[in-house]
């Protein structure tokens, strides 16, 4: 696996050292739908990490492959949660993050199940969240799966006049961002860790996006709240990008197309909305039509797209 061997350019104040005092204790949620293979390599991932204070919690969402079954098999001690349907991202790890309260925690960490992570990952997203007060949420540095060294994401921006957000930092000449500790509007929730603190005062993940911009949501609403977000560049972990959207053909275009729209409706301001529309008729949709339809001769993702569209817009 990849090295990033630069020291961090932003220098927080002291940074404790968290083996000499009592470590916070942080519960991982991991969501599992008909993934049963990617989960137990992320869940065999875990086994090897630094940080010494840590308890999982496997949220099935209503799989029907027999993952359940396997994975009890394989790690009897782990807690596990069923759902007797699939509720979603959003609404799923709500599900784990209530159940966590009952265990108790400092930090809650949604983690994908199509991930495999470095062994000090979460030691060194700690170190950054007890470092101040005012960081609510942490995000690591993702590393394609299949192209160990090639950056996928290190954390994000938003633009509210088109409604677009973007992936910052990704290509090879941009190692600076790459290899130091940022402010970011928003980080992957492929790997997400929250602050007790952050969910005390915002609640949960809102459970409407069902798929899709509710990690951008809230971290909007943590900002909001008077919270940094940050990714942390020695935090890595390796992610097979998009795993669990390509198995339903158009899930993807219909479920990130109507979370923009609530996500544009919650955040932007009236002008930047009409901006947002203006841009998206004028030029995503006929952009996309065209990819859709033209290109890939795909009509299923092309009806979803059209369906989302219709959803975002009532929702």
């Amino acid at each position: 696996m990849p090295k990033v061997e630069h020291e961090p350019e932003i220098k927080l104040d002291v940074v404790p050292d968290i083996f000499h005092t009592i470590s916070p204790k942080v519960v991982i949620i991991i969501l599992n739908w008909n993934g049963k293979d990617d989960t137990i390599e992320c869940l065999e991932s875990l086994k090897h990490i630094t940080y010494p204070n840590y308890e999982i919690l496997l949220v099935d969402n209503g799989s029907t492959d027999g993952s359940i079954n396997l994975i009890m098999e394989k790690f009897a001690k782990i807690n596990m949660l069923e759902s007797k349907k699939n509720l979603g991202f959003a609404e799923g790890n709500n599900e784990g993050i209530i159940n966590a309260r009952k265990i108790g925690f400092d930090y809650i960490l949604l983690l994908n199940n199509d991930t495999i992570v470095d062994p000090s990952f979460l030691t060194e997203m700690v170190k950054i969240g007890e470092s101040d007060d005012k960081t609510g949420i942490i995000g690591a540095v993702n590393y394609y799966y299949n192209e160990p060294e090639r950056v996928w994401f290190c954390g994000g921006k938003f633009n509210f006049w088109n409604g677009k957000a973007y992936r910052v930092g990704v290509t090879k000449d941009d190692k600076v961002r790459q290899d130091k500790i940022d402010e970011a509007d928003y980080v992957a929730g492929s790997c997400f860790l929250i602050k007790k603190i952050v969910m005390d005062k915002i609640g949960v993940l809102d459970k409407e996006y069902f798929a899709y911009w509710e990690e951008a949501d809230y971290c909007v609403r943590s900002q909001k709240a008077g919270f940094r977000v940050l990714y942390v560049p020695k935090a890595k972990i390796w992610h097979k990008v998009s795993s669990t959207s390509k198995k339903i053909n158009g899930f993807y275009e219909y479920y990130n197309t109507r979370s923009n729209f609530l996500f544009m409706k919650k955040h932007a301001t009236r002008i930047q909305f009409a901006s947002f529309l203006l841009w998206f008729f004028f030029i995503d949709f006929w952009s996309k039509t065209f990819i859709f339809f033209i290109l890939y001769k795909n009509v299923t993702a092309l009806s979803s797209f059209y369906k989302g569209i219709k959803d975002g817009i009532l929702v």
